[in-house]
């Protein structure tokens, strides 16, 4: 169950409960803690058992002064971390609905700033500043957080908690270098992150079109071969896939070079060398090799 926003009001049609109901969510929406306990008083008094009465005194609690101390172990976070979703993120959106995430944001930001101190631990990913600040949808703090994790590009999660930040904070085509190492690393995250929403609908719209033309193992490991299809899909991409640094040199990262090898290669009409860098193409992977051809 939500509620109306205040605006949207019409005494004609809405009861007296509604209305008292809708003076608590504004207060809390304004994030004004006074007002808020006020009207929370003034709905128990006249509606004691009204069914939303528990999650707007919880998200009118959260309102209060509260300790800003810096968190020192990850205990401590974790603690603090499953509060605000076991117990105020559910309360949110039963009060502001989809417009949840936007309330919860401030706690999000503080809980990232007093957490600031820990590092990052590979047993437990999400006690970290990064996923917190991802959280908090401040995704240049994100990236910073990311960037202190030694070897983040060798770490999938840490890989794609930049991925993320980087696209909300840049835009796609500032970003198919890290893309293409996350495809790379960890294709289940970009499987993830495309589902999800992010900015630019375009690499979701690409990720469905390499799913349905990529004839693989027709699952999410499929979307390691997706930077060099991409290179056949979408010439226009090449700049940015050519940025993307040595990963592991697995098989489809040597078929991205091979691919950008061979389209340098054509434009120079270099007939030879082609031959050769194909029937390489083809021994690394026929389903891509297919994609290619039927391209000429």
């Amino acid at each position: 169950m939500t509620f109306e926003r205040p605006t949207q009001l019409d005494i004609f049609e809405h009861s007296r409960d509604v209305a008292l109901r809708n003076d608590v969510q504004h207060a809390i929406d304004r994030r004004d803690a006074g007002a808020a306990q006020h009207a929370c008083e003034q709905l128990a008094q006249e509606f004691a058992h009204d069914a939303a009465l528990p999650a707007l005194r919880l998200l009118t609690d959260t309102l209060l002064p509260c300790s800003h101390e810096m968190l020192l172990d990850h205990d401590a976070l974790a603690a603090a971390r499953r509060e605000i979703e076991e117990r105020i993120a559910p309360a949110a959106t039963r009060v502001f609905g989809k417009e949840a995430a936007d309330w919860l944001a401030p706690l999000w930001r503080d809980l990232a700033q007093r957490a600031e101190m820990l590092k990052f631990q590979p047993e437990r990913p999400l006690d970290h500043p990064a996923p917190l600040w991802l959280r908090a949808r401040d995704w240049k703090a994100a990236a910073s957080a990311v960037a202190t994790i030694e070897g983040w590009h060798r770490r999938p999660q840490a890989l794609a908690w930049m991925a993320e930040a980087r696209l909300h904070a840049y835009g796609l085509g500032a970003c198919w270098p890290i893309v293409a190492e996350l495809a790379w690393l960890a294709p289940s995250a970009l499987a993830d992150l495309a589902r999800r929403t992010v900015p630019d609908p375009l690499l979701c719209q690409l990720v469905r079109r390499f799913a349905a033309a990529f004839d693989g193992e027709g699952d999410e490991s499929d979307l390691a071969w997706f930077p060099a299809w991409l290179l056949i899909d979408r010439p226009d991409l090449e700049p940015g896939l050519a940025g993307a640094p040595p990963a592991q040199d697995s098989a489809p990262e040597r078929a991205l070079r091979l691919l950008l090898e061979l389209l340098g290669l054509e434009r120079e009409g270099e007939h030879h060398a082609v031959v050769q860098r194909r029937e390489a193409l083809r021994d690394l992977s026929w389903p891509l090799y297919s994609a290619y051809l039927a391209a000429r």
